[in-house]
């Protein structure tokens, strides 16, 4: 039977991790957990139900994923974030794969997001296809501090499995706008180490343009009352990044 390593990055997620460490029974053969020294339970709930736990600063999520890659034992490696957990079609699918031996470089799968409790089809968050099972001896995240991917060394197209990854993104309305504006200052680091540049309107074209790619081309308007508040939200993150563009251009 295969062996598998998983990895998850956890920042104060005490009401949510032990959930995602179950989904991983019969399935990881060690769970490697990066915490960026969390100030609840955390820590705590993860080494109780058997997890190895190292304490690392978050400075960008590429960089926290291949960090926590380099611990692992085994060479294949699944990586879920707290908040995340598998479906039992994804668990069932996953099993058989480690019966049956792995066959190819990388898996995908789709992930279904959920917005305060609601499962969103549209709005991109459906099939949302996530490459997060890979040998790692072909492949590395790439370093960027939001939107990171698995590169691999050569071309690899990874194989699709049944089942979806769960993702809770928020409980509230608050925490999302929260998480989202913690997005958007990494999103500004990201757009200017690609050397683009803000003029003075950019912010509210970029936000504009965010809003109806959500909202319109997407079918977040399919999503009722809750595709309108995420494709607000992608409007207020999207203009919150590229005004901090030009705040750090100017300043320097």
């Amino acid at each position: 039977m295969s062996k598998i390593s998983a990895t998850i990055l956890t920042f104060n997620e005490e009401a949510r991790i032990a959930t995602c460490i179950e989904s991983l029974r019969d399935i990881a053969d060690e769970i490697i957990v990066v915490d960026s020294f969390s100030t609840d339970a955390t820590v705590e709930i993860c080494e109780a139900m058997g997890c190895k736990v190292t304490r690392r600063r978050m400075s960008g999520y590429g960089a926290q994923r291949q960090y926590a890659t380099s611990l692992t034992t085994h060479n294949y490696v699944l990586s879920l974030d707290a908040d995340e957990e598998l479906s039992p079609a994804l668990r069932q699918s996953l099993i058989e794969l480690k019966k049956n031996r792995f066959t190819h470089r990388g898996y995908c799968f789709a992930r279904l997001n959920f917005y305060c409790g609601t499962p969103v089809r549209h709005c991109g968050w459906y099939p949302d296809m996530q490459l997060r099972l890979f040998d790692k001896r072909y492949a590395n995240w790439n370093l960027h501090d939001v939107d990171e991917r698995v590169i691999f060394h050569d071309n690899v197209t990874p194989h699709k499995i049944d089942g979806d990854i769960l993702h809770y993104r928020c409980s509230t309305p608050e925490e999302y706008r929260h998480t989202e504006t913690n997005h958007a200052m990494m999103m500004a680091k990201d757009i200017i180490k690609t050397g683009r540049h803000a003029g003075l309107i950019s912010p509210y074209l970029h936000g504009i343009k965010s809003f109806f790619d959500c909202y319109i081309t997407k079918g977040g308007a399919l999503d009722g009352n809750v595709g309108r508040a995420i494709s607000l939200q992608r409007y207020h993150s999207t203009l919150l990044a590229w005004k901090a563009v030009r705040r750090i251009i100017n300043n320097n």
